[in-house]
């Protein structure tokens, strides 16, 4: 196909299936705050069940699928699984209700949200409430920050609150659902990092039908608690003792208003896999996964990350006395909103990049600095 320039335009073909789409749907639509991730990670493992030979999940609800478990060197591809949520914190005598955050939510996109509270009862609906604009009126303006956002469940006192099922402790999940944009893009909340749990699955998928023999054991991992710390990549590189780690997560789109390229870098949507410079990120397996998408006409961005990547790379690299760890990140707008948007592009490549990685490992392969 022929552009108005008379350049030839490359056709993109999707790895992924319809009822591949159906399952990121139903995974995205889901809830999985940190620390009550279990109903997300059942869904997961579902899917993944027959592409692998084990599962295993762990204490506080780490899940992984593993192919050739046996096997001695272990090759681990990780996402994670939890999403961004808020805590009820104080109920008013009024029944109103003031959360504090479980994660790294945003306060300024609360009012007029529509939320789940996750009870023993089941699920009671509420919304963050917010003065109208008429109210407001040649007054400061106040913003949104943690003191003045709550929570209106339709309650008119604390002990009404209380025979809902509320009580402080429980768990508050926003309501938004997955849908496509324009054809190109995904949205939806939680796209960080579910996004990565459906990726690494579309990895064990290709593996398993297009019938790859590995050399190796193969660890498809998706982690609990990255949000608040990376503590669910902590404890299964613990259990787990890798060989290898490529994890996957998201990165900041830096396109649109407000994001200063100097201090973010010049990412985008759409123009591929992201891949890390940072001291976590072991410098030979970066340079394998480089090698692998030029050979494999991979499209990829570069990014530097500093001290830290702040993903579960750094787990996993620091872990059982230093693991050779890498990080691929898809490039998402608006992360930590309810309208979270990644490229569909983007997902076939990463899912591409890991899948023809996999397939050049070799099972005792050395990543040490100066073997190379």
């Amino acid at each position: 196909m022929a552009n108005k320039k008379g350049k030839e335009e490359k056709t993109h073909v999707s790895v992924v299936t319809e009822k591949s789409i159906g399952f990121f749907e139903t995974y995205i639509n889901n809830p999985s705050p940190t620390g009550f991730e279990w109903q997300g990670q059942r869904l997961w493992l579902d899917y993944l069940k027959p592409y692998v030979d084990e599962t295993y999940i762990d204490n506080y609800g780490t899940a992984m699928g593993i192919i050739n478990p046996k096997a001695p060197y272990k090759v681990v591809i990780e996402a994670h699984a939890d999403e961004i949520s808020w805590f009820v914190n104080y109920i008013t005598k009024d029944g109103l209700i003031y959360v504090i955050r479980n994660g790294g939510s945003d306060h300024q996109i609360a009012p007029s949200k529509r939320v789940n509270i996750h009870t023993d009862n089941g699920m009671v609906k509420a919304v963050f409430g917010w003065p109208a604009i008429h109210t407001r009126s040649g007054e400061k303006e106040d913003t949104p920050n943690l003191k003045n956002i709550f929570l209106d469940c339709g309650a008119t006192s604390n002990e009404e609150v209380e025979q809902m099922g509320i009580h402080v402790g429980c768990v508050v999940t926003y309501e938004d659902e997955f849908m496509v944009l324009n054809d190109r893009y995904y949205v939806g909340r939680a796209l960080d990092n579910r996004a990565g749990g459906f990726m690494i699955a579309e990895v064990a998928r290709l593996l398993k039908e297009n019938k790859k023999k590995l050399p190796f054991g193969l660890y498809i991992v998706n982690s609990v608690q990255e949000e608040i710390g990376l503590r669910g990549a902590e404890m299964i590189a613990d259990y787990i003792k890798p060989n290898i780690a490529i994890v996957t997560d998201v990165t900041h789109d830096t396109q649109t208003p407000m994001i200063n390229k100097i201090t973010q870098g010049d990412l985008a949507c759409g123009q591929g896999p992201v891949l890390s410079y940072a001291p976590a990120v072991q410098v030979n397996l970066n340079k394998l996964l480089i090698e692998v998408a030029q050979k494999n006409s991979i499209p990829f961005q570069r990014q530097a990350s500093s001290r830290w990547t702040g993903t579960d790379t750094d787990a996993f690299a620091y872990s059982n006395g230093g693991v050779p760890s890498a990080l691929i990140s898809l490039p998402l707008r608006y992360m930590h909103t309810t309208v979270e948007m990644i490229h569909k592009e983007d997902v076939d490549n990463v899912i591409r990049l890991i899948y023809e990685a996999i397939l050049v490992i070799e099972s005792g392969q050395d990543f040490r600095t100066f073997t190379k």
